[in-house]
């Protein structure tokens, strides 16, 4: 395997290996061109079983020419079977959930910002710094402090104070921006221009939107080296849900893995849903909005991968819908009555789509669906919110008996 260039998504153009991310000619976005024409498919497959427990068992196919040193290695989360939710929900189909929230700051996050701060360190940087609506605060500030890296966050000033407080405990500089992620992200692109640091998600960006695919190797390897039939996954930018199709694709294009590309369902929130809206009308483009969700983590109203998200869903056969904040919160729910599995605001969402795929009978019997959970429920505590009771009594048996109205066999 070699590295080739930065290669523009839209016009082909290519460009060196360094911290850029925009087409000069056209202005589209660059991504990692490789060249896998070397990779024997069968020793690729023994050097990932004998590799690392984590994302760099995969090194081969991500933008490095060795395996980056790495105190906080993410990946390898479990993929688990979800057999009670698939009954509650009425379907037949065999459905599996990849829980990313057991990485080291329980987002999906730990993936791209292990890789972008690995890139960052081989390009000489000595500062980070990400504009984020929260998860990936928490994994810049994490891994640029066990990396020994200066890192500077910039968040909306409204953000879950679950997320703040998961973030400044790693001594990042942490800048709150009053606006929504949209007016952050405008200000990082200007600093990007202007200061010495590498933004994960602005001139790194190519490089960062590399460890999503570790996703989709992962869920291949996990389910015996096949794909599975179809997934439901939260859009936000657009890039995972994009980089899980590119990541099977590299795979399937090696003799890794054999079959087809899956259904790709994509999952949005009512109050920003750009990606939904596009899919439904039929436009090739997404128009901006403004956010107004409780899923904050999704809360980008302009998002970068948009249309390359809704070409996916097209060319796959499958979708992008959006729910409400009172979906999102029965999804959360839901999950956690029937799997144990306590999801933030982003995974409510994407249950809630596949709430709305079961309903709508979508599902076939003979499918194998996977579903992504990319963070940790206890960032988004308040979406919980009044969705419970406490029954409060006295420390003795009448009172409990009382307030249960019913009476203990002995």
């Amino acid at each position: 395997m070699s590295i080739e260039n930065l290669k523009c998504k839209e016009c082909g153009s290519t460009y060196e290996l360094g911290a850029s991310y925009f087409c000069e000619n056209c202005f589209g976005p660059l991504e990692v061109n490789y060249d896998f024409s070397g990779l024997d498919p069968h020793e690729v497959k023994r050097q990932i079983q004998a590799g690392s427990q984590g994302i760099w068992r995969y090194s081969d196919f991500l933008p490095f020419e060795g395996r980056p040193g790495d105190p906080l290695e993410p990946g390898l989360t479990p993929l688990l079977r979800a057999d009670r939710l698939a009954e509650r929900l009425g379907i037949e189909a065999e459905l599996w959930l990849k829980n990313d929230a057991a990485n080291p700051t329980h987002s999906f996050k730990d993936r791209v910002v292990a890789v972008a701060v690995a890139k960052a360190q081989e390009l000489g940087f000595d500062t980070v710094a990400c504009a984020s609506t929260g998860n990936l605060a928490n994994a810049v500030a994490a891994h640029a402090a066990a990396a020994g890296l200066a890192s500077y966050v910039f968040v909306p000033a409204n953000l879950e104070e679950q997320k703040l407080l998961a973030t400044g405990v790693y001594g990042t500089n942490l800048v709150g921006v009053r606006g929504n992620y949209d007016d952050v992200n405008r200000l990082c692109t200007q600093l990007a221009e202007t200061r010495p640091w590498a933004f994960v998600n602005v001139n790194l960006r190519p490089y960062y939107a590399e460890g999503s695919k570790t996703l989709a190797y992962e869920t291949a390897e996990q389910l015996g080296w096949e794909l599975p039939d179809r997934v439901v996954c939260p859009i936000a930018s657009g890039s995972l849900f994009t980089k899980l199709g590119r990541g099977f694709q590299e795979w399937l294009d090696l003799g890794l893995v054999s079959g087809k590309q899956p259904v790709f369902n994509g999952a949005q929130a009512e109050g920003c849903s750009p990606v939904a809206t596009a899919f439904a009308e039929g436009w090739d483009v997404c128009k901006p909005q403004k956010p107004e969700t409780i899923a904050k983590s999704l809360a980008i109203g302009d998002p970068a991968d948009g249309p390359y998200a809704v070409e996916q869903a097209r060319s796959s056969g499958g979708g992008i819908d959006a729910v409400t904040d009172q979906e999102i919160r029965e999804g959360i729910k839901l999950l956690a009555e029937t799997t144990g599995i306590f999801t933030e605001t982003a995974g409510g969402v994407t249950v809630g789509v596949l709430k709305k795929l079961a309903e709508r009978g979508e599902l076939a019997a003979d499918e194998r669906v996977v579903v992504y959970l990319t963070g940790e429920g206890l960032k988004t505590l308040d979406a919980t919110r009044d969705t419970f009771q406490m029954h409060e009594i006295d420390p003795n048996l009448d009172s409990f008996e009382a307030e249960f109205r019913r009476e203990v066999s002995v």
